[in-house]
């Protein structure tokens, strides 16, 4: 049973390296510019979404233009911030093999 003992000393260091991880995700702004800088969206590493700048010159623009400008500077602001979450979260997770679980 020490095999048990140590298993749960690695699950409880993992989970303590998890939660001191979500702290650096909230903490952890992304930027990200579209549309030549006429949108700029800030997200942290947990995909709230911080703020939203949009260039008045954009809004001068033919709204499917816009619309289309926006959805996909928030589209690649939801994908680099969900990319960035999955990096941070194997490094603290694969330090920990469990066997049996991965």
């Amino acid at each position: 049973m020490a095999g048990v003992g140590k298993l749960l000393k690695q699950a409880q260091k993992m989970q303590r390296g998890v939660e001191a991880l979500q702290g650096e995700l909230e903490a952890k702004e992304i930027d990200v510019t579209s549309g030549g800088g006429a949108v700029k969206i800030k997200i942290n590493g947990n995909g709230k979404f911080l703020s939203l700048e949009l260039d008045p010159e954009l809004l001068k623009e033919d709204s499917k233009f816009v619309a289309d400008t926006i959805l996909g500077a928030v589209q690649e602001a939801a994908t680099k911030s969900k990319e960035f979450n999955e990096a941070e979260m194997q490094k603290v997770t694969s330090a920990f093999p469990m066997p049996g679980f991965m």
